[in-house]
């Protein structure tokens, strides 16, 4: 039988897609790409926003079209939402929400076998603290390998309906991500990189553990030579904390720290757990037990409420911190959440606006963050080869997330290479590169 699955959303949902991909492959099944042809399809759908939903319905009537007789496949988060409604769509044949996507094979001959109307295995997500157990040997990317440690969210930040979707928090066991990055470690990856629904979060159901302890755990396991972290909460920047992964080799001095708003005001509406003063000496802290550490977060602009001098003093505070990227995201209502039916929300427009004044902003602090580089040599894991202008070329990462690109005809991938950066940047495939040496 030929499956072909998409993914919806982030990091942690390309995690459970890759892990039901293996899950198919060792059962027998054929994996195909999403087109016509194949005999499942199965869509691990998003539901952080109401464009987030609206994607995965197209994608599931999508499927439906190129094959009518095939089986659909509705996983995640998704459905995991709409049970509550009772809804599903008349293009669906088997609903699979959270918790329940390691029961794939099950689910699935199970209806191949009988065919009585739309399968459902859905569970009551925000009363359960299990954690569900899947496994990679390996992931899409031939380097680094994205690895699910953490599931769930207890913060209820008012413009999010994941909570909801995914449920309380829940900590993977440490003695089990340790076998899952053995494993990748022997299959070759010297990368990982470990990513949670709320990764600051992780251990707190845990006795005894915490996501420090699991990080000194990991780094002690051969063959892995860098360890990434995935989106944190500043909570979780404490003195201790950054010191002792300040005297981990292993560790990239990466850190995504999310931030949501730079105004006192709009993150009071947001709910979120800190204030701006408190967020900068996190980022201060940061900056003292790391030299030049890569800074990144979120900010999201035009969140109900938002005037313009909130959003100037948003502005003024990325403008402060100096980050080396900024995502930005025009708010965007979510029905169920508190924001939904906030007074003062913001027109498109002026959503638009804003967001181009920070688009232009995080151009600029972008630019300066990577010219601190050049003519410094750095470590860079290649991975991948393509053409540029005409020449055969590899492209790779720092350990701060600075895209490298050096002209060479030889296959590097995989491999760590001392590069010189020239000072120089290239556009490829709609990202800039620099462009540097390798030394001898």
């Amino acid at each position: 039988m030929k499956v072909a699955l998409h993914n919806l959303g982030c990091k942690v949902n390309a995690y459970e897609t890759e892990a039901m991909q293996e899950m198919l492959e060792r059962s027998g099944y054929e994996i195909v790409p999403f087109k016509e042809g194949a005999d499942v399809y199965i869509i691990n759908t998003c539901t952080v926003t109401n464009m987030a939903d609206r994607k995965s319905r197209q994608m599931l009537h999508r499927a439906k079209k190129m094959n009518p007789n095939a089986i659909v496949v509705a996983a995640g988060c998704y459905v995991q939402a709409k049970e509550e409604t009772g809804e599903v769509d008349e293009c669906i044949d088997i609903v699979i929400g959270n918790n329940k996507k390691k029961e794939l094979i099950e689910i699935l001959e199970e209806y191949v076998n009988t065919h009585s109307g739309v399968k459902k295995a859905v569970i009551d997500i925000n009363h359960t603290d299990e954690y569900e157990e899947m496994h990679l040997s390996r992931t899409a990317e031939h380097t680094r390998a994205y690895l699910k440690v953490q599931d769930g969210c207890n913060q209820f930040c008012t413009y999010c309906i994941i909570p909801f979707a995914r449920g309380r928090v829940r900590s993977r066991r440490k003695e089990d991500v340790l076998r899952e990055v053995s494993k990748l470690a022997a299959n070759g990856y010297q990368e990982v990189v470990l990513t949670g629904i709320h990764l600051s979060s992780y251990g707190v159901d845990l006795e005894g553990e915490n996501l420090l302890s699991l990080i000194l755990a990991v780094h002690e396991v051969e063959g892995i030579r860098r360890i990434r972290l995935g989106s944190l909460e500043p909570g979780i920047i404490t003195e201790e904390f950054v010191k002792t992964i300040s005297n981990l080799p292993k560790i990239c001095p990466h850190f995504h720290l999310s931030l949501q708003s730079g105004c006192d005001e709009t993150l009071r509406r947001m709910n979120r757990r800190y204030r701006s003063e408190e967020y900068f000496e996190k980022c201060k802290l940061l900056r003292k037990y790391f030299d030049n550490p890569a800074l990144t977060t979120d900010v999201i602009v035009g969140f109900p409420g938002e005037t313009e001098e909130e959003f100037a003093a948003s502005k003024a505070f990325i403008e402060r911190v100096g980050f080396y990227e900024t995502h930005i995201f025009k708010y965007s209502m979510r029905k169920g959440t508190k924001a939904a039916v906030m007074e003062g929300q913001v027109s498109e427009q002026v959503k638009t606006e804003r967001s181009n004044v920070l688009l232009a902003l995080d151009r600029k602090n972008r630019e300066t963050y990577e010219a601190s580089f050049y003519g410094r040599t750095v470590e860079v894991l290649m991975e991948e080869s393509t053409v540029a202008d005409g020449e055969t070329v590899q492209t790779g990462h720092t350990k701060e997330y600075v895209k490298v690109l050096v002209v060479s005809g030889q296959n590097l991938q995989n491999q760590l290479v001392k590069v010189r950066l020239t000072g120089e940047r290239l556009p490829v495939q709609g990202s800039d590169f620099l462009i540097g040496e390798i030394e001898s």
